[in-house]
């Protein structure tokens, strides 16, 4: 089968030698994803939902270069650094996937690699 590597073209991409998403087949797998944009600036600094949003946008671009869509999203795992603000992710995650429902972990965790990070999402699709 063939490997399709799909880049957001980060430095951290090469640095530690991973890719946005990996398509095999009808499956692709999103790495996790902050809300980091191409130049490097944090998006929506204290604000988990800001970032939340930002995030699946970054995967739906993902997605879509590798052939598939929000739609075909089975699983979505959140980590956050604030528990205790796990409903402002959750929101964000409600607007994009209410209707496509797919099997999601939401897991606080203790430090993502900068500090002004609050949400990593990974997604998996599988399309066809």
């Amino acid at each position: 089968m063939n490997r399709q590597l799909i880049s957001s073209g980060t430095t951290w991409e090469k640095q530690y030698g991973y890719s946005r998403a990996v398509r095999v087949g009808g499956a692709v797998c999103v790495a996790g994803t902050t809300a980091v944009d191409e130049t490097g600036q944090v998006i929506g600094e204290n604000d988990p939902y800001r970032q939340a949003r930002f995030i699946y946008a970054k995967i739906e671009k993902a997605l879509a270069e590798a052939g598939a869509s929000l739609a075909d999203v089975v699983r979505v795992r959140a980590f956050v650094t604030d528990i205790a603000r796990w409903t402002e992710v959750a929101r964000a995650q409600g607007e994009v996937f209410g209707e496509i429902r797919p099997a999601a972990t939401l897991v606080q965790v203790s430090a993502l690699v900068d500090p002004r990070l609050l949400v990593e999402i990974e997604a998996d699709a599988i399309t066809g």
